[in-house]
């Protein structure tokens, strides 16, 4: 039904609001796929397990897929930790103005 690109342009609209970026381009979000049912399931981490704002984040994300795609019937996050994010998985973009590059 939906692309895994597709998904990912409607979870590019979450800001992460301690840095400014999207989630998208931190690499935060791994996967994700949609079922022929509208099931979207979506594979992603956190900078840290000790994000404060981790239920808000996962919230975010299931209201920007619900938002931005029609006819969506479910959103299911599944949260790894596993790899381990790092600044690496983030885009040029982000890395060059984050100064890691």
């Amino acid at each position: 039904m939906y692309s895994k690109e597709e998904i990912f342009k409607a979870i590019s609209t979450v800001i992460d609001p301690e840095v400014g970026f999207n989630l998208v381009d931190l690499g935060l979000i791994y996967d994700a796929k949609c079922n022929e049912n509208g099931d979207i399931e979506v594979v992603m981490t956190l900078s840290t397990k000790a994000c404060p704002l981790h239920q808000m984040i996962l919230q975010w994300v299931e209201e920007a897929v619900l938002r931005e795609l029609k006819d969506v019937k479910s959103v299911k996050i599944n949260l790894v930790w596993e790899p381990q994010w790092n600044i690496s998985m983030a885009s040029d973009d982000v890395k060059s103005k984050l100064g890691a590059i």
